[in-house]
């Protein structure tokens, strides 16, 4: 079997509360692996550690305990090989959309001649043809999320690691940027890993579902999705008995462990 590209053993993570002497563990003996190219949906219960999760992929939260690894080398901190997309916006307000998706090369010493094309490139793949030159308060809210979105893969990352990126806007701009964010995937081959709380969009986006358990969170379970990446617009993927069959399961998985943590 081929290395996975990112390896998580017997991962721990506390937090603590030194001033009023509290520990919680928000994450316990989670083991994971995350294949090349595959993109995997991570869902659960509010607080069961799905951010956790994805800070400590991205190096800004160390873990208590376990091992962490990208390529088979340890993660310790942040680094150019993974690039995270957030729910809140990371883009700089006083850049151009052009100049957004050129920081990252800028940053790496790339070339102008070769920054304008990677440019060009992430411009097209993002559907943001004739916005080059707007500034980020002249966009609506699914640009931004665009301009993030090919910010980020414009420094070409290993790995892109996305919380929640569609939460907070409108359901159809969502369904819009699903199917964009599917074909973006398809196209360039990056391993993504994406958190989110909405059962149908991890189903429509992963190749594989995780659920974690109530907190502290850990794999309840790993839920392949049937439907192949390549036919998933909402269009086509609306009347397939495979996704909603996927759907349910994951859902139900997910309420298991809301119950659960009702009841305590």
């Amino acid at each position: 079997m081929p290395e996975p590209k990112i390896a998580l053993r017997d991962l721990c993570v506390d937090y603590v509360n030194e001033d009023r002497g509290i520990r919680h563990r928000a994450i316990q003996s989670l083991t994971l692996d995350v294949h090349a190219s595959e993109f995997l949906c991570v869902v659960g219960a509010s607080g069961c550690g799905k951010s956790t999760l994805l800070a400590v992929l991205a190096g800004l939260l160390a873990p208590t305990r376990g091992d962490v690894r990208l390529d088979g080398r340890p993660v310790v901190g942040p680094g150019p090989d993974r690039g995270v997309v957030f729910q809140e916006l990371a883009i700089l307000p006083w850049r151009t959309v052009e100049r957004n998706i050129a920081h990252g090369p800028e940053i790496q010493g790339v070339p102008k001649t070769e920054r304008v094309a990677i440019v060009r490139r992430f411009v097209d793949l993002v559907g943001l043809a004739g916005f080059e030159k707007k500034y980020p308060h002249e966009l609506s809210g699914g640009m931004k999320q665009r301009v993030a979105v090919a910010r980020t893969l414009a420094a070409d990352p290993k790995v892109m690691l996305m919380d929640e990126p569609f939460a907070a806007v409108d359901a159809q701009t969502r369904m819009t940027l699903q199917e964009e964010l599917n074909a973006i995937a398809r196209a360039t081959g990056k391993t993504i890993l994406l958190v989110t709380h909405n059962v149908e969009e991890a189903v429509f986006l992963g190749d594989r579902c995780c659920v974690l358990s109530r907190r502290p969170g850990k794999v309840r379970a790993l839920v392949p999705v049937p439907v192949p990446r390549a036919e998933r617009t909402w269009q086509r993927i609306a009347s397939e008995p495979a996704f909603e069959a996927t759907k349910e399961q994951v859902l139900t998985l997910v309420r298991d462990e809301v119950r659960r943590e009702e009841r305590g």
